[in-house]
Protein backbone atom coordinates (compact mmCIF):
# COMPACT_ATOMS: atom_id res chain seq x y z
CA UNK A 1 0.00 0.00 0.00
CA UNK A 2 2.61 2.31 1.10
CA UNK A 3 4.21 1.44 -2.83
CA UNK A 4 1.47 2.36 -4.61
CA UNK A 5 1.39 5.74 -2.61
CA UNK A 6 4.11 6.71 -3.28
CA UNK A 7 3.95 6.15 -6.83
CA UNK A 8 1.01 7.72 -6.70
CA UNK A 9 2.39 10.85 -5.31
CA UNK A 10 5.60 10.79 -8.01
CA UNK A 11 3.17 10.01 -10.89
CA UNK A 12 1.04 13.74 -10.26
CA UNK A 13 4.21 15.60 -9.06
CA UNK A 14 5.24 14.47 -12.77
CA UNK A 15 1.69 15.39 -14.08
CA UNK A 16 2.29 19.31 -11.70
CA UNK A 17 5.56 20.17 -13.42
CA UNK A 18 4.47 19.69 -17.29
CA UNK A 19 2.66 23.76 -17.61
CA UNK A 20 5.50 25.02 -16.25
CA UNK A 21 8.26 23.49 -18.18
CA UNK A 22 5.56 24.05 -21.07
CA UNK A 23 5.14 27.66 -19.93
CA UNK A 24 9.16 27.96 -20.14
CA UNK A 25 9.40 26.17 -23.61
CA UNK A 26 6.88 28.84 -24.92
CA UNK A 27 8.65 31.51 -23.62
CA UNK A 28 11.83 30.41 -24.94
CA UNK A 29 10.75 30.15 -28.27
CA UNK A 30 8.88 33.39 -27.95
CA UNK A 31 12.32 35.14 -27.30
CA UNK A 32 13.73 33.06 -30.04
CA UNK A 33 11.15 34.68 -32.50
CA UNK A 34 12.68 38.20 -31.55
CA UNK A 35 16.40 37.28 -32.40
CA UNK A 36 17.91 37.04 -35.24
CA UNK A 37 17.97 33.09 -35.26
CA UNK A 38 15.47 30.95 -33.87
CA UNK A 39 17.10 28.52 -30.48
CA UNK A 40 15.57 24.80 -30.26
CA UNK A 41 15.17 24.49 -26.64
CA UNK A 42 16.30 21.02 -27.06
CA UNK A 43 16.38 20.55 -23.28
CA UNK A 44 13.23 21.89 -22.19
CA UNK A 45 11.54 19.71 -24.83
CA UNK A 46 13.77 16.51 -23.80
CA UNK A 47 12.38 17.57 -19.88
CA UNK A 48 9.08 18.06 -21.04
CA UNK A 49 8.77 14.49 -22.93
CA UNK A 50 10.53 12.64 -19.92
CA UNK A 51 7.74 13.92 -17.36
CA UNK A 52 5.44 12.66 -19.31
CA UNK A 53 6.43 9.28 -20.18
CA UNK A 54 7.37 9.63 -16.01
CA UNK A 55 3.60 10.63 -15.16
CA UNK A 56 2.38 7.84 -17.47
CA UNK A 57 4.99 4.99 -16.03
CA UNK A 58 4.77 5.93 -12.47
CA UNK A 59 1.18 5.50 -12.99
CA UNK A 60 1.14 2.07 -14.43
CA UNK A 61 3.80 0.96 -11.68
CA UNK A 62 1.15 2.07 -9.29
CA UNK A 63 -1.88 -0.01 -10.86
CA UNK A 64 0.39 -3.12 -11.13
CA UNK A 65 1.16 -2.80 -6.85
CA UNK A 66 -2.22 -1.53 -5.69
CA UNK A 67 -4.05 -4.54 -7.85
CA UNK A 68 -2.43 -6.66 -5.38
CA UNK A 69 -3.76 -4.67 -2.87
CA UNK A 70 -7.13 -4.84 -4.56
CA UNK A 71 -7.47 -8.08 -5.57
CA UNK A 72 -6.45 -9.80 -2.18
CA UNK A 73 -9.51 -7.63 -0.57
CA UNK A 74 -11.80 -8.95 -3.04
CA UNK A 75 -10.69 -12.42 -2.31
CA UNK A 76 -11.14 -11.78 1.72
CA UNK A 77 -14.33 -10.38 1.55
CA UNK A 78 -15.90 -12.70 -1.05
CA UNK A 79 -14.95 -15.74 0.77
CA UNK A 80 -16.01 -14.13 4.15
CA UNK A 81 -18.81 -13.52 2.69
CA UNK A 82 -19.30 -17.28 1.12
CA UNK A 83 -18.77 -18.92 4.50
CA UNK A 84 -20.98 -16.91 6.18
CA UNK A 85 -24.08 -17.37 3.71
CA UNK A 86 -23.05 -21.44 4.86
CA UNK A 87 -23.83 -20.85 8.48
CA UNK A 88 -26.67 -18.99 8.36
CA UNK A 89 -30.04 -21.33 9.36
CA UNK A 90 -32.46 -23.20 6.86
CA UNK A 91 -34.88 -20.51 7.55
CA UNK A 92 -32.34 -17.66 5.64
CA UNK A 93 -32.35 -20.14 2.68
CA UNK A 94 -35.46 -21.19 2.56
CA UNK A 95 -36.92 -17.43 2.40
CA UNK A 96 -34.21 -16.27 0.37
CA UNK A 97 -34.50 -15.25 -3.56
CA UNK A 98 -31.47 -17.10 -5.42
CA UNK A 99 -31.04 -14.71 -8.50
CA UNK A 100 -31.77 -11.37 -6.18
CA UNK A 101 -29.14 -12.76 -3.33
CA UNK A 102 -26.43 -13.45 -6.73
CA UNK A 103 -27.02 -10.09 -7.99
CA UNK A 104 -26.74 -8.00 -4.48
CA UNK A 105 -23.09 -9.71 -3.81
CA UNK A 106 -22.07 -9.28 -7.29
CA UNK A 107 -22.87 -5.82 -7.52
CA UNK A 108 -21.22 -4.96 -3.73
CA UNK A 109 -18.51 -6.79 -4.48
CA UNK A 110 -18.10 -4.60 -7.71
CA UNK A 111 -18.51 -1.46 -5.85
CA UNK A 112 -15.79 -2.60 -3.27
CA UNK A 113 -13.35 -2.63 -6.23
CA UNK A 114 -14.28 0.81 -7.51
CA UNK A 115 -14.20 2.26 -3.88
CA UNK A 116 -10.76 1.11 -3.69
CA UNK A 117 -9.38 2.14 -7.41
CA UNK A 118 -11.10 5.64 -7.24
CA UNK A 119 -10.18 6.35 -3.59
CA UNK A 120 -6.79 6.02 -4.46
CA UNK A 121 -6.47 6.45 -7.94
CA UNK A 122 -8.56 9.63 -8.23
CA UNK A 123 -10.28 11.44 -5.49
CA UNK A 124 -7.33 11.75 -3.67
CA UNK A 125 -4.60 12.30 -6.42
CA UNK A 126 -7.36 15.12 -7.52
CA UNK A 127 -7.28 16.88 -4.14
CA UNK A 128 -3.68 16.73 -3.99
CA UNK A 129 -3.48 18.14 -7.06
CA UNK A 130 -5.94 21.02 -6.79
CA UNK A 131 -3.72 22.16 -3.85
CA UNK A 132 -0.60 21.96 -6.02
CA UNK A 133 -2.00 24.21 -8.78
CA UNK A 134 -3.72 26.40 -6.42
CA UNK A 135 -0.37 27.12 -4.68
CA UNK A 136 1.32 27.18 -7.84
CA UNK A 137 -1.10 29.84 -9.49
CA UNK A 138 -0.68 31.79 -6.27
CA UNK A 139 2.82 31.72 -6.10
CA UNK A 140 3.83 32.60 -9.59
CA UNK A 141 0.66 35.68 -10.38
CA UNK A 142 -1.53 36.53 -8.13
CA UNK A 143 -4.12 35.08 -5.36
CA UNK A 144 -7.04 35.77 -7.74
CA UNK A 145 -5.78 32.61 -9.82
CA UNK A 146 -6.29 30.56 -6.67
CA UNK A 147 -9.38 31.68 -5.59
CA UNK A 148 -10.83 30.88 -9.42
CA UNK A 149 -9.51 27.83 -8.67
CA UNK A 150 -11.11 26.85 -5.27
CA UNK A 151 -14.52 28.55 -6.01
CA UNK A 152 -14.65 26.62 -9.30
CA UNK A 153 -13.86 23.26 -7.39
CA UNK A 154 -16.22 24.24 -4.93
CA UNK A 155 -19.17 24.91 -7.00
CA UNK A 156 -18.70 22.04 -8.91
CA UNK A 157 -18.46 19.58 -5.96
CA UNK A 158 -22.02 21.03 -4.34
CA UNK A 159 -23.44 20.59 -7.65
CA UNK A 160 -22.46 17.12 -7.85
CA UNK A 161 -22.98 16.31 -4.46
CA UNK A 162 -26.21 18.13 -4.67
CA UNK A 163 -27.71 16.62 -7.41
CA UNK A 164 -26.20 13.04 -7.08
CA UNK A 165 -28.15 13.25 -3.60
CA UNK A 166 -31.55 13.85 -5.67
CA UNK A 167 -31.02 11.28 -8.16
CA UNK A 168 -29.74 8.42 -5.59
CA UNK A 169 -33.23 7.52 -5.20
CA UNK A 170 -33.79 6.49 -9.00
CA UNK A 171 -30.56 4.65 -9.06
CA UNK A 172 -31.57 2.80 -6.52
CA UNK A 173 -35.40 2.55 -7.38
CA UNK A 174 -34.05 1.08 -11.00
CA UNK A 175 -31.07 -1.03 -9.00
CA UNK A 176 -34.03 -2.70 -6.93
CA UNK A 177 -36.57 -3.47 -10.05
CA UNK A 178 -33.22 -5.05 -11.75
CA UNK A 179 -32.88 -7.29 -9.13
CA UNK A 180 -36.49 -8.05 -8.84
CA UNK A 181 -36.65 -8.77 -12.48
CA UNK A 182 -33.34 -11.05 -12.70
CA UNK A 183 -34.79 -13.30 -9.61
CA UNK A 184 -38.20 -13.70 -11.83
CA UNK A 185 -36.02 -14.41 -14.50
CA UNK A 186 -33.66 -16.94 -12.46
CA UNK A 187 -36.88 -18.78 -10.58
CA UNK A 188 -39.15 -19.50 -13.93
CA UNK A 189 -35.85 -20.86 -15.55
CA UNK A 190 -35.42 -23.08 -12.77
CA UNK A 191 -39.04 -24.15 -12.73
CA UNK A 192 -38.59 -24.67 -16.16
CA UNK A 193 -40.62 -28.57 -16.28
CA UNK A 194 -43.36 -27.03 -14.04
CA UNK A 195 -44.04 -23.93 -16.64
CA UNK A 196 -43.58 -26.38 -19.58
CA UNK A 197 -46.46 -29.33 -17.42
CA UNK A 198 -48.65 -26.27 -18.04
CA UNK A 199 -47.90 -24.38 -20.77
CA UNK A 200 -47.36 -20.90 -18.44
CA UNK A 201 -44.22 -19.81 -21.28
CA UNK A 202 -46.83 -16.73 -22.16
CA UNK A 203 -47.70 -16.13 -18.70
CA UNK A 204 -44.19 -15.89 -17.40
CA UNK A 205 -42.83 -14.09 -20.07
CA UNK A 206 -45.65 -11.21 -18.91
CA UNK A 207 -44.70 -11.44 -15.80
CA UNK A 208 -41.45 -10.86 -17.00
CA UNK A 209 -42.28 -7.99 -18.99
CA UNK A 210 -44.01 -6.13 -16.35
CA UNK A 211 -41.27 -6.37 -14.37
CA UNK A 212 -38.94 -5.24 -17.32
CA UNK A 213 -41.41 -2.15 -17.75
CA UNK A 214 -40.55 -1.20 -14.28
CA UNK A 215 -36.75 -1.30 -14.50
CA UNK A 216 -36.73 0.78 -17.59
CA UNK A 217 -38.83 3.23 -16.31
CA UNK A 218 -36.59 3.95 -13.38
CA UNK A 219 -33.55 3.37 -15.42
CA UNK A 220 -35.21 6.42 -17.59
CA UNK A 221 -35.58 8.59 -14.75
CA UNK A 222 -31.96 8.25 -13.59
CA UNK A 223 -30.94 8.74 -17.34
CA UNK A 224 -33.17 12.07 -17.25
CA UNK A 225 -31.52 13.04 -13.93
CA UNK A 226 -27.96 12.68 -15.06
CA UNK A 227 -28.63 14.68 -18.12
CA UNK A 228 -29.62 17.45 -16.09
CA UNK A 229 -26.54 16.67 -13.32
CA UNK A 230 -24.18 16.55 -16.48
CA UNK A 231 -24.86 19.81 -17.96
CA UNK A 232 -24.57 21.91 -14.24
CA UNK A 233 -20.94 20.63 -14.00
CA UNK A 234 -20.51 21.49 -17.96
CA UNK A 235 -21.70 25.24 -16.89
CA UNK A 236 -19.84 24.96 -13.99
CA UNK A 237 -16.77 24.13 -15.66
CA UNK A 238 -17.18 26.94 -19.04
CA UNK A 239 -17.74 29.71 -16.48
CA UNK A 240 -14.65 28.80 -14.40
CA UNK A 241 -12.44 28.26 -17.23
CA UNK A 242 -13.80 31.56 -18.87
CA UNK A 243 -13.16 33.41 -16.00
CA UNK A 244 -9.68 32.36 -15.74
CA UNK A 245 -8.43 32.89 -19.39
CA UNK A 246 -10.13 36.43 -19.41
CA UNK A 247 -8.01 37.29 -16.10
CA UNK A 248 -4.91 35.80 -17.89
CA UNK A 249 -5.59 37.56 -21.31
CA UNK A 250 -5.68 41.04 -19.62
CA UNK A 251 -2.58 40.41 -17.78
CA UNK A 252 -1.45 39.49 -20.67
CA UNK A 253 -2.14 42.20 -22.99
CA UNK A 254 -0.96 44.86 -20.07
CA UNK A 255 2.79 42.83 -20.24
CA UNK A 256 2.51 41.16 -16.89
CA UNK A 257 2.34 37.87 -18.09
CA UNK A 258 3.81 36.84 -20.92
CA UNK A 259 2.09 34.04 -23.72
CA UNK A 260 4.03 31.02 -21.80
CA UNK A 261 2.62 32.19 -18.93
CA UNK A 262 -1.06 32.21 -20.51
CA UNK A 263 0.11 28.89 -22.38
CA UNK A 264 0.56 27.37 -18.50
CA UNK A 265 -2.63 28.71 -17.13
CA UNK A 266 -4.50 27.26 -20.08
CA UNK A 267 -2.71 24.01 -19.22
CA UNK A 268 -3.46 23.57 -16.31
CA UNK A 269 -7.47 24.19 -15.95
CA UNK A 270 -7.33 21.61 -18.86
CA UNK A 271 -5.49 19.26 -16.42
CA UNK A 272 -7.64 20.02 -13.62
CA UNK A 273 -10.95 19.97 -14.92
CA UNK A 274 -10.27 16.55 -16.44
CA UNK A 275 -9.48 14.73 -13.55
CA UNK A 276 -12.72 16.86 -11.90
CA UNK A 277 -15.05 16.14 -14.73
CA UNK A 278 -14.06 12.49 -13.85
CA UNK A 279 -14.85 12.78 -10.37
CA UNK A 280 -18.70 13.78 -10.81
CA UNK A 281 -18.63 10.37 -12.46
CA UNK A 282 -16.67 9.09 -9.59
CA UNK A 283 -19.01 10.83 -7.19
CA UNK A 284 -22.29 9.19 -8.51
CA UNK A 285 -20.74 5.60 -9.10
CA UNK A 286 -19.45 6.09 -5.60
CA UNK A 287 -22.95 6.73 -4.03
CA UNK A 288 -23.96 3.68 -5.90
CA UNK A 289 -21.05 1.75 -5.27
CA UNK A 290 -22.13 2.28 -1.26
CA UNK A 291 -25.98 1.54 -1.54
CA UNK A 292 -24.70 -1.99 -3.49
CA UNK A 293 -21.91 -2.57 -0.61
CA UNK A 294 -24.13 -1.73 2.14
CA UNK A 295 -26.70 -4.03 0.89
CA UNK A 296 -23.27 -6.85 0.47
CA UNK A 297 -22.82 -5.87 4.34
CA UNK A 298 -26.11 -6.44 5.15
CA UNK A 299 -25.88 -10.17 4.51
CA UNK A 300 -22.97 -10.13 7.24
CA UNK A 301 -24.79 -8.34 9.81
CA UNK A 302 -27.32 -11.20 9.60
CA UNK A 303 -26.92 -13.37 12.50
CA UNK A 304 -27.05 -17.33 12.22
CA UNK A 305 -30.29 -18.74 14.72
CA UNK A 306 -28.12 -21.67 14.95
CA UNK A 307 -25.02 -21.23 16.94
CA UNK A 308 -22.14 -23.18 19.09
CA UNK A 309 -22.67 -23.08 22.40
CA UNK A 310 -19.59 -21.08 24.47
CA UNK A 311 -18.94 -24.28 25.93
CA UNK A 312 -19.95 -26.64 22.95
CA UNK A 313 -17.96 -29.98 22.83
CA UNK A 314 -17.44 -32.62 20.31
CA UNK A 315 -19.83 -35.49 19.48
CA UNK A 316 -17.58 -38.55 19.44
CA UNK A 317 -19.10 -42.26 19.57
CA UNK A 318 -19.80 -44.18 16.34
CA UNK A 319 -22.99 -45.93 17.99
CA UNK A 320 -24.98 -43.22 20.07
CA UNK A 321 -28.29 -43.53 21.42
CA UNK A 322 -30.54 -40.95 20.68
CA UNK A 323 -33.80 -39.61 22.44
CA UNK A 324 -36.54 -37.19 21.98
CA UNK A 325 -37.89 -35.77 25.06
CA UNK A 326 -41.05 -34.06 25.05
CA UNK A 327 -39.58 -32.02 22.36
CA UNK A 328 -41.94 -29.49 21.51
CA UNK A 329 -42.08 -27.19 18.14
CA UNK A 330 -43.55 -24.76 15.61
CA UNK A 331 -41.72 -23.19 12.61
CA UNK A 332 -43.87 -20.05 13.69
CA UNK A 333 -45.91 -18.66 16.73
CA UNK A 334 -48.76 -19.61 15.19
CA UNK A 335 -48.25 -22.98 14.07
CA UNK A 336 -47.14 -25.93 16.35
CA UNK A 337 -45.43 -28.51 14.33
CA UNK A 338 -44.86 -31.40 17.42
CA UNK A 339 -46.60 -31.33 20.81
CA UNK A 340 -45.00 -33.52 23.36
CA UNK A 341 -43.53 -35.78 20.69
CA UNK A 342 -40.97 -38.57 23.22
CA UNK A 343 -39.25 -41.59 21.76
CA UNK A 344 -35.73 -43.36 21.63
CA UNK A 345 -33.63 -44.78 18.93
CA UNK A 346 -31.07 -47.06 20.84
CA UNK A 347 -27.67 -47.98 19.52
CA UNK A 348 -27.60 -49.64 16.39
CA UNK A 349 -31.46 -49.90 16.49
CA UNK A 350 -33.86 -48.85 13.22
CA UNK A 351 -37.16 -46.53 14.28
CA UNK A 352 -39.27 -45.36 11.33
CA UNK A 353 -41.87 -42.73 11.61
CA UNK A 354 -45.10 -43.03 9.47
CA UNK A 355 -47.71 -40.69 8.98
CA UNK A 356 -49.57 -38.81 6.83
CA UNK A 357 -48.46 -35.83 4.96
CA UNK A 358 -47.99 -32.68 7.76
CA UNK A 359 -47.91 -34.57 10.75
CA UNK A 360 -44.21 -33.38 11.64
CA UNK A 361 -42.27 -36.33 10.54
CA UNK A 362 -39.80 -34.74 8.21
CA UNK A 363 -39.76 -31.98 10.85
CA UNK A 364 -37.84 -34.51 13.24
CA UNK A 365 -35.14 -34.97 10.80
CA UNK A 366 -34.24 -31.23 10.65
CA UNK A 367 -34.35 -30.93 14.58
CA UNK A 368 -31.93 -33.83 14.59
CA UNK A 369 -29.14 -31.97 12.72
CA UNK A 370 -30.36 -28.80 13.93
CA UNK A 371 -31.42 -26.98 11.26
CA UNK A 372 -33.52 -25.76 14.14
CA UNK A 373 -33.78 -25.70 17.78
CA UNK A 374 -36.41 -26.93 19.81
CA UNK A 375 -39.18 -24.81 21.40
CA UNK A 376 -39.27 -27.24 24.16
CA UNK A 377 -38.13 -30.36 25.69
CA UNK A 378 -34.72 -30.99 24.33
CA UNK A 379 -33.19 -33.96 21.70
CA UNK A 380 -29.92 -35.81 23.40
CA UNK A 381 -27.33 -38.08 21.92
CA UNK A 382 -25.87 -40.57 24.34
CA UNK A 383 -27.46 -38.12 26.90
CA UNK A 384 -25.90 -34.93 25.74
CA UNK A 385 -28.32 -32.33 24.54
CA UNK A 386 -27.12 -31.52 20.69
CA UNK A 387 -27.35 -27.94 21.56
CA UNK A 388 -24.59 -28.60 23.59
CA UNK A 389 -22.39 -30.09 21.11
CA UNK A 390 -20.63 -28.87 18.22
CA UNK A 391 -22.09 -28.58 14.82
CA UNK A 392 -19.14 -29.61 13.11
CA UNK A 393 -19.01 -32.50 15.01
CA UNK A 394 -22.96 -33.56 15.01
CA UNK A 395 -23.56 -32.55 11.57
CA UNK A 396 -20.65 -34.77 10.53
CA UNK A 397 -22.08 -37.82 12.98
CA UNK A 398 -25.43 -37.88 9.94
CA UNK A 399 -25.78 -38.97 6.86
CA UNK A 400 -29.32 -37.64 5.64
CA UNK A 401 -31.16 -39.25 2.49
CA UNK A 402 -33.57 -36.36 1.46
CA UNK A 403 -36.87 -37.00 0.05
CA UNK A 404 -36.17 -34.09 -2.60
CA UNK A 405 -32.63 -34.74 -3.92
CA UNK A 406 -30.54 -31.54 -5.17
CA UNK A 407 -27.38 -32.43 -7.25
CA UNK A 408 -24.49 -30.46 -8.42
CA UNK A 409 -24.82 -29.32 -12.06
CA UNK A 410 -21.35 -31.63 -12.07
CA UNK A 411 -20.79 -35.18 -12.89
CA UNK A 412 -21.70 -38.62 -11.32
CA UNK A 413 -18.60 -39.56 -9.77
CA UNK A 414 -18.54 -35.84 -8.48
CA UNK A 415 -22.26 -35.84 -6.64
CA UNK A 416 -21.27 -39.33 -4.89
CA UNK A 417 -18.08 -38.33 -3.55
CA UNK A 418 -19.33 -35.46 -2.50
CA UNK A 419 -20.01 -37.84 0.94
CA UNK A 420 -16.44 -37.26 1.30
CA UNK A 421 -14.88 -35.51 -0.92
CA UNK A 422 -11.37 -35.47 1.04
CA UNK A 423 -11.16 -39.55 1.75
CA UNK A 424 -12.80 -41.32 -0.62
CA UNK A 425 -10.92 -44.09 -2.61
CA UNK A 426 -11.93 -45.81 -5.82
CA UNK A 427 -13.29 -48.80 -3.44
CA UNK A 428 -15.12 -47.14 -1.45
CA UNK A 429 -16.97 -45.54 -4.63
CA UNK A 430 -17.44 -48.92 -6.30
CA UNK A 431 -19.25 -50.25 -3.05
CA UNK A 432 -21.38 -46.83 -2.37
CA UNK A 433 -22.72 -47.44 -6.47
CA UNK A 434 -22.84 -51.18 -5.41
CA UNK A 435 -25.06 -50.80 -2.78
CA UNK A 436 -27.19 -47.64 -3.92
CA UNK A 437 -27.80 -50.16 -6.99
CA UNK A 438 -26.70 -47.58 -9.11
CA UNK A 439 -24.37 -50.08 -11.50
CA UNK A 440 -26.77 -51.02 -13.81
CA UNK A 441 -27.23 -47.05 -14.51
CA UNK A 442 -23.69 -46.86 -14.87
CA UNK A 443 -22.97 -49.93 -17.17
CA UNK A 444 -25.62 -47.88 -19.40
CA UNK A 445 -23.90 -44.33 -19.27
CA UNK A 446 -21.07 -44.43 -22.21
CA UNK A 447 -19.44 -41.77 -19.62
CA UNK A 448 -20.16 -44.15 -16.33
CA UNK A 449 -19.81 -42.00 -13.28
CA UNK A 450 -18.18 -38.84 -15.36
CA UNK A 451 -21.83 -38.04 -17.01
CA UNK A 452 -22.71 -35.03 -16.04
CA UNK A 453 -26.12 -34.51 -14.66
CA UNK A 454 -27.31 -31.18 -15.12
CA UNK A 455 -28.26 -28.34 -13.51
CA UNK A 456 -30.12 -29.59 -10.01
CA UNK A 457 -29.68 -32.80 -11.45
CA UNK A 458 -32.99 -32.29 -14.32
CA UNK A 459 -30.89 -34.86 -16.84
CA UNK A 460 -31.52 -37.82 -13.88
CA UNK A 461 -34.73 -39.73 -13.23
CA UNK A 462 -35.78 -39.01 -9.75
CA UNK A 463 -35.11 -42.50 -8.66
CA UNK A 464 -31.73 -42.14 -10.44
CA UNK A 465 -31.40 -39.03 -8.10
CA UNK A 466 -32.47 -40.94 -5.11
CA UNK A 467 -29.99 -43.32 -5.75
CA UNK A 468 -26.88 -41.09 -5.82
CA UNK A 469 -27.72 -39.57 -2.74
CA UNK A 470 -28.08 -43.13 -1.11
CA UNK A 471 -24.84 -43.64 -2.40
CA UNK A 472 -23.67 -40.50 -1.45
CA UNK A 473 -24.59 -41.12 2.22
CA UNK A 474 -23.27 -44.21 2.16
CA UNK A 475 -19.81 -43.22 1.05
CA UNK A 476 -19.72 -40.57 4.25
CA UNK A 477 -20.42 -43.59 6.62
CA UNK A 478 -21.85 -41.39 9.51
CA UNK A 479 -22.53 -42.84 12.87
CA UNK A 480 -26.43 -42.31 12.36
CA UNK A 481 -28.57 -42.06 8.91
CA UNK A 482 -31.55 -40.32 8.32
CA UNK A 483 -33.76 -41.90 5.73
CA UNK A 484 -36.29 -38.99 4.80
CA UNK A 485 -38.86 -40.70 1.97
CA UNK A 486 -35.55 -42.90 0.75
CA UNK A 487 -37.27 -44.62 -1.75
CA UNK A 488 -40.14 -42.33 -2.74
CA UNK A 489 -39.33 -41.81 -6.05
CA UNK A 490 -38.34 -45.49 -6.78
CA UNK A 491 -40.72 -48.18 -8.72
CA UNK A 492 -41.65 -51.20 -6.66
CA UNK A 493 -38.63 -53.23 -8.28
CA UNK A 494 -36.18 -50.78 -7.63
CA UNK A 495 -37.26 -50.26 -3.88
CA UNK A 496 -37.33 -53.64 -2.88
CA UNK A 497 -33.27 -54.11 -3.51
CA UNK A 498 -32.41 -50.52 -1.94
CA UNK A 499 -35.00 -51.30 0.89
CA UNK A 500 -32.88 -54.47 1.13
CA UNK A 501 -29.50 -52.79 0.80
CA UNK A 502 -30.59 -50.04 3.53
CA UNK A 503 -31.17 -52.69 5.95
CA UNK A 504 -27.84 -53.81 5.50
CA UNK A 505 -26.38 -50.48 6.23
CA UNK A 506 -28.70 -49.40 9.02
CA UNK A 507 -27.50 -52.87 10.76
CA UNK A 508 -24.31 -51.29 11.54
CA UNK A 509 -25.66 -47.56 12.51
CA UNK A 510 -28.71 -45.52 14.47
CA UNK A 511 -31.28 -45.21 11.86
CA UNK A 512 -34.16 -43.00 11.99
CA UNK A 513 -36.35 -43.91 8.92
CA UNK A 514 -39.01 -41.30 7.76
CA UNK A 515 -41.64 -42.99 5.59
CA UNK A 516 -44.76 -42.76 3.36
CA UNK A 517 -44.51 -46.78 1.74
CA UNK A 518 -44.95 -48.92 4.92
CA UNK A 519 -43.50 -51.22 2.91
CA UNK A 520 -40.21 -49.92 3.66
CA UNK A 521 -40.31 -50.39 7.33
CA UNK A 522 -41.40 -53.25 8.16
CA UNK A 523 -38.21 -54.72 9.88
CA UNK A 524 -38.05 -51.64 11.60
CA UNK A 525 -37.20 -52.04 15.40
CA UNK A 526 -40.11 -49.44 16.35
CA UNK A 527 -42.31 -48.14 14.33
CA UNK A 528 -44.16 -44.34 15.24
CA UNK A 529 -47.29 -43.41 13.87
CA UNK A 530 -47.66 -39.53 13.99
CA UNK A 531 -50.94 -37.62 13.52
CA UNK A 532 -51.25 -33.74 14.06
CA UNK A 533 -47.99 -33.37 15.30
CA UNK A 534 -48.35 -36.39 18.07
CA UNK A 535 -47.28 -39.58 18.44
CA UNK A 536 -50.33 -41.57 18.29
CA UNK A 537 -49.16 -45.51 18.09
CA UNK A 538 -45.68 -46.99 18.92
CA UNK A 539 -44.74 -50.66 18.08
CA UNK A 540 -43.38 -53.48 15.56
CA UNK A 541 -44.85 -54.36 12.31
CA UNK A 542 -46.83 -57.23 13.29
CA UNK A 543 -47.81 -55.87 17.00
CA UNK A 544 -49.73 -52.61 15.09
CA UNK A 545 -51.22 -54.92 12.75
CA UNK A 546 -53.03 -56.29 15.72
CA UNK A 547 -53.50 -53.69 17.22
CA UNK A 548 -55.87 -52.68 14.31
CA UNK A 549 -56.15 -49.01 14.66
CA UNK A 550 -54.72 -45.94 12.44
CA UNK A 551 -51.51 -47.89 11.65
CA UNK A 552 -53.39 -50.83 10.01
CA UNK A 553 -56.31 -49.12 8.66
CA UNK A 554 -53.11 -47.20 7.01
CA UNK A 555 -51.57 -50.82 5.30
CA UNK A 556 -54.56 -52.17 4.50
CA UNK A 557 -55.77 -48.97 2.66
CA UNK A 558 -51.96 -48.74 0.40
CA UNK A 559 -52.42 -52.40 0.07
CA UNK A 560 -55.87 -51.78 -1.64
CA UNK A 561 -54.45 -49.49 -3.80
CA UNK A 562 -51.92 -52.20 -4.89
CA UNK A 563 -54.37 -54.40 -5.77
CA UNK A 564 -55.80 -51.68 -7.53
CA UNK A 565 -53.07 -50.64 -9.26
CA UNK A 566 -50.80 -53.72 -10.04
CA UNK A 567 -48.83 -51.66 -12.98
CA UNK A 568 -45.99 -49.65 -11.07
CA UNK A 569 -45.38 -46.59 -13.61
CA UNK A 570 -41.87 -44.97 -12.64
CA UNK A 571 -40.16 -42.35 -14.39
Amino acid sequence: MSAAVALLIAAKAATVVLPIALKHIVDSLDASEHSAALVLPLGLLLAYGGLRLASVLFGQLRDLVFGRVTERTMHDIALTLFRHLHALDLNFHLSRRTGGLSRDIERGLGGISFMLRFMLFNILPTALEIGLVAGILFYYYSLWFAVIVLISVVAYVLVTATLTEWRTEHVRESNRLDARANTRAIDSLLNYETVKYFGNERFEADRYDRELTGWSNALRRSRRSLGLLNTLQALVIAVAVTAMMILAGQRVASGAMTLGDLTMVNAYMLQLFLPLNVLGFVYRELKKAMADTARMFALLDIAPAITDAVDAVRLDSRRPTIRFEQVGFGYDSERQILDDVSFTIAAGRKVAVVGHSGAGKSTLARLLFRFYDVDGGCITIDGQDIRSLTLDSLRSAIGVVPQDTVLFNDSIGYNITYGAPETADDAAITRAVRLAHLDGLMAQLPAGLDTVVGERGLKLSGGEKQRIAIARAVLKNPAILIFDEATSSLDSHAEQAITSALSELAAEHTTLIIAHRLSTVLDADEILVMDAGRIIERGSHAALLAHGSRYAAMWALQNQDKSLAPISIAK
